[in-house]
Order: C-alpha cells, then sequence, then structure tokens
C-alpha cells in the first residue's frame, strides 16, 4: 500500500463498498438506542476502546455515538481525512503507516455487522489520537532515552483531540494538528529536498585524504570542489586548485557546520563534509521529534540556549536581537547540561558562589584531607552562615556524606560565576552566568563546565534583558556592579529558557545548519526512533 494509493482508496470506500455497507448497519439500527444491534455496536466500541484510555473516556462521554462510521457525509469525510494523513505520516519523521492504513480499510470493507462496526469505529478512534498525541507531541518519551533528557513530555488529551473533530472540518483539523513553530516547517521542507537528494546519489564521492588547504592541486581538491557544488557552496567549475572561490566555499561550509572557519579543509572540516546524506537526514528527522517535545508557547520573548551549537540567544518575535557564545557541561556523565525549559525571574550582580554539594565531596573534600588549607579562595561556613576557622577542623575525619559544612566564594573578579548570574530557579541547579575563564571562548568545542551555561558576553545579556525596564540599561548595572555588593534585580518582564540539544537547524536565513552530537544524545534518540518504527529512504546516498 503505497502513500499515493491510499486517498483513491479512500474515494472508492466513500463512495463504494464501505457506503453501502454503512446503509445496512444502519437500517439495523445503529444509532437507535433501544435496539439490540445498537447495543452489540456499544458493546464493541466499549471492548476495543478499553486499551487506550483516552478511546475509551470520549466515547463514554458521548453516549457511544458514531464519530467514524455513520453514513453522512461528515463521517465519510473524517475516514477519508484520517486515511490521508496515515499515508502522509512519514512526511513528518514518524513511522510509515501506510500499512496500517490499508488495514482499517480492509477491517472497514468486511464490516457486516453492527458489532463489525462497534470494532471499526474503535479502531479509527485509536488509530487518529495515536497519530495525532505523536504528531503533536512526539513519539519518545525523552528522559527514558537519556538522563540529561529531563524536559517532560507534554499531556495531550486525546479525548478532547477526538471531540474536537466532531466540531471541525475534518481536514483543516488534522492539518492544525501539524506544529505550527517555523522551525518545524523549515525541517520538513529540509526533510525533503534531503530525501530527493538521496534518491539522486547523495554528494558524490567522498573527499581523500587529511588536510587540503589554498594553493593546493589534484584530484583530492577535485574531490572536494564537486562536493561542494553538489553541497551548493559553489557555483559549477573546472578548477583542480584550491583556489580562493573554493577557500571562500569551505568557510561558508565551516560556519554552517560549528567549525572555525579558516578555509582550510583539515582533518575536522573534511570529516563534516565526508558525512553521507543519510547521516543529515536522521539529524533533520532527530530535530522534528525534538521540535515536538517542545511547548508551542517558547515566549514572544525567549532565551535560548543550543548546547551543540554553544551559543545563547535572546529572541523577540521570532528575531534573534543578542547573540553569544557559551561554554556547556563538560562531557562526563555528572556534569552534561540538562536538556529542560523555565522562567528566567531576576538577576543576581556580584553573586556569591555557594558551592554545589556535589562539587564539595568529590572535588574539594579530598583535598581538604590533604591540606585543610587548600581551595582557601572559598569560605567554609556552618549550618548558621558562619565563616569556620580551617585550622580548628580534622576533615580527615569526615566522609562525603558525614561532611557538615557548606562553601562559599564571596564576590569578586575571580569569583567562579564571574560578576552576574541569571537565575530561573530550578531543581538542577543550573543557570546562566559569567566566568572569569575567558579564554575557553575562543575553542571550537566548548563543553567545560559542571552543568552551568557559561555566557562570553554576560553584561551585554544583561543590558539586553535589563532594556524592557529601564532607559539606561548599561548605567544600571555598572552602578550595582561598581557598588560590589551582591545585589538581586528583578526582571519586570520573566523571560522564557529554553536549553536545547540540536544537531540541525534551519537558520533564519533559510539554510540547514548542522552541529556535531556533543553528549551522543542524538544517537541514542535515532536508535529509539528506529524501534519506534522510523525508516531511511532505502536509496544509498
Amino acid at each position: 500500500m503505497t502513500m499515493l494509493q491510499i486517498p483513491r482508496l479512500t474515494n472508492r470506500l466513500k463512495n463504494g463498498v464501505f457506503a453501502l455497507a454503512l446503509s445496512g448497519v444502519c437500517s439495523l439500527g445503529i444509532g437507535q438506542a433501544a435496539s439490540a444491534q445498537s447495543t452489540a455496536f456499544r458493546q464493541a466500541v466499549a471492548e476495543q476502546a478499553s486499551v487506550n484510555d483516552a478511546v475509551a473516556k470520549f466515547y463514554r462521554n458521548s453516549t457511544y455515538a458514531p464519530l467514524w462510521t455513520g453514513g453522512d457525509d461528515a463521517s465519510s469525510q473524517r475516514r477519508a481525512a484520517l486515511l490521508q494523513a496515515l499515508g502522509e505520516a512519514s512526511a513528518h519523521g514518524l513511522p510509515d503507516q501506510s500499512t496500517e492504513a490499508a488495514g482499517l480499510i480492509e477491517q472497514m470493507r468486511n464490516a457486516r455487522t453492527a458489532r463489525d462496526f462497534g470494532k471499526v469505529e474503535a479502531a479509527l478512534s485509536t488509530a487518529f489520537v495515536n497519530y495525532a498525541q505523536k504528531l503533536q507531541t512526539g513519539m519518545l518519551n525523552p528522559l527514558s532515552i537519556d538522563d540529561g533528557m529531563v524536559r517532560k513530555k507534554r499531556d495531550n488529551d486525546g479525548a478532547a483531540l477526538l471531540a474536537g473533530l466532531r466540531e471541525t472540518q475534518p481536514f483543516a483539523y488534522l492539518r492544525a494538528l501539524v506544529p505550527a513553530s517555523p522551525q518545524y516547517r523549515a525541517l520538513m521542507r529540509e526533510k525533503l529536498r534531503l530525501e530527493q537528494l538521496t534518491a539522486a546519489g547523495g554528494w558524490g564521492a567522498t573527499v581523500p585524504g587529511k588536510k587540503l588547504e589554498p594553493g593546493d592541486q589534484g584530484q583530492a581538491v577535485v574531490a572536494l570542489r564537486n562536493r561542494l557544488i553538489r553541497m551548493g557552496y559553489m557555483e559549477r567549475s573546472a578548477t583542480s586548485s584550491y583556489d580562493r572561490a573554493m577557500e571562500r566555499a569551505v568557510e561558508e561550509f565551516q560556519s554552517d557546520h560549528g567549525l572555525e572557519s579558516d578555509g582550510v579543509a583539515g582533518p575536522g572540516t573534511l570529516k563534516e563534509v565526508n558525512r553521507p546524506v543519510r547521516d543529515r537526514l536522521k539529524s533533520v528527522i532527530i530535530a522534528m521529534e525534538r521540535e515536538r517535545w517542545l511547548t508551542p508557547e517558547r515566549g514572544s520573548r525567549h532565551v535560548l540556549v543550543n548546547q551543540t551549537d554553544f551559543t545563547a540567544k535572546i529572541i523577540d518575535n521570532g528575531d534573534v536581537t543578542f547573540e553569544t557564545r557559551s561554554v556547556i557541561g563538560k562531557n562526563v556523565h555528572d556534569r552534561r547540561s540538562p536538556e529542560f525549559s523555565d522562567v528566567m525571574e531576576h538577576m543576581v550582580i556580584n553573586p556569591s558562589w555557594y558551592v554545589p554539594r556535589s562539587i564539595i565531596t568529590k572535588e574539594y573534600l579530598p583535598k581538604l584531607r590533604n591540606n585543610p588549607n587548600a581551595v582557601s579562595h572559598i569560605q567554609i561556613t556552618d549550618n548558621r552562615g558562619r565563616v569556620v576557622n580551617r585550622g580548628s577542623v580534622d576533615f580527615s575525619q569526615f566522609t562525603a556524606r558525614s561532611f557538615p559544612y557548606a562553601m562559599k566564594q564571596p564576590p569578586s573578579s575571580r569569583n567562579a560565576l564571574g560578576l552576574v548570574k541569571f537565575m530561573f530557579p530550578n531543581k538542577y541547579n543550573i543557570y546562566l552566568h559569567d566566568t572569569p575563564q575567558k579564554s575557553l571562548f575562543a575553542r571550537e568545542v566548548r563543553a567545560f563546565s559542571h552543568g552551568c551555561i557559561r555566557l562570553a558576553q554576560p553584561f551585554e545579556f544583561a543590558y539586553a534583558l535589563l532594556a524592557k525596564q529601564t532607559e539606561d540599561p548599561q548605567a544600571f548595572f555598572n552602578r550595582i556592579l561598581k557598588s560590589g555588593k551582591e545585589t538581586k534585580v528583578e526582571l519586570d518582564q520573566q523571560v522564557p529558557v529554553h536549553i536545547i540539544y540540536r544537531t540541525a537547524y534551519v537558520s533564519n536565513k533559510g539554510r540547514a545548519e548542522f552541529r556535531r552530537d556533543v553528549y551522543g544524545r542524538d544517537a541514542k534518540v535515532w536508535a529509539a526512533l528506529e524501534r519506534a518504527g522510523v525508516t531511511l529512504p532505502d536509496v544509498q546516498g
């Protein structure tokens, strides 16, 4: 059963076998509560719907009135709209559901009795709810894949979805289920483009060697030229030299793939150039699933941190109004930055650093056992906040569990949080902040922190946030900064923060960009998608 055959079969069913069968079952009494046949219909619906709580709830609330198996035009339209949607599911990176659609068609063809039609009724509703929920909120539960993907899967009331279908034009209703974000639509277009490229043979031969640079000549340069042409980074050319046009193309490719834009095709660049189309297609499908996990209400103003891109952005009405480099958590189990959304409430200028318990026990306590004056820039405090005299404490007697003290670094330019932090209180103790380790922002891969997000331009980030509530945000900020006092500044307009992980996205300029799978999370997501039935085109790219 192909995707294109389903709508034609739908029309056949509308006008042929199924319509005749429906007229027969209606004459048996469906819709007439007193008849034995109607009781059989309701019993069959109840039995079949019991495996799906949302479907069962819908039919209880509607006293088992048919949604799909009526003989009216509205029921016929619903059937046609659902079968078409199932046939097109793979366009959204969902498992191909044409086989399921064919099975529903066969079940409808063979329905004869009221009980048969009750089973059909429940089967169509179950198929609709499964499709709608996957399309709107995703197939996977993020936390079941990786413990750093702590984003909660949104609830989507299947009973409400079915009730809405009864009241709305079916084709329009199913179209409206598609995630409405511009990014999702752009990813869909990129998915189609990559599928067409795969069918056409991909980007051609891979580039041999480990490094190519301006001035080089030979077959490897020709292979690089051809691949850049197929990717859209160069105009057609017969050159066999690594000339200025190729250098510019490499720089552009590097920029689009999160690489240092030096125009030299070194090992890292060639590795990305040689990735097959199918790898990029996987990234796009994963990004579509991840986009479904996000709430549709991102906030007219929000902060977006893409971990794989090592950036933090302020988005106003869809436009990037501020962007800075970021450092994310180191790629070890207890330091990787989690993925979640929250709301920024305030910033703290001249912050103290209250050392997390995990850092105290894993990093600082072993040092203190060897030398009580270790990490002397950090204060040790008791449970009443009083500074403890290190000389009076035998640190060797304590274990990670029994250590009774807290640790705190007072405000200063050497503070681990720098001179400002941005707070969206959460149970993961993650926030955005300044850092004295400025040199790390020059690195290509910036995964060094204990999990929090460090910003390269924290002052400018603060100015952008404060501009909504003060006429001169820079003067306001610097006045507090110069005081040296720890000061909490509430945001008049709280700002949603979305910490995401995207190895594929489409920029505002409309070009697809790709990033490396820093934490290996996308590999896990793809494996889970494959287990759920997602496949790639068979043609070798």
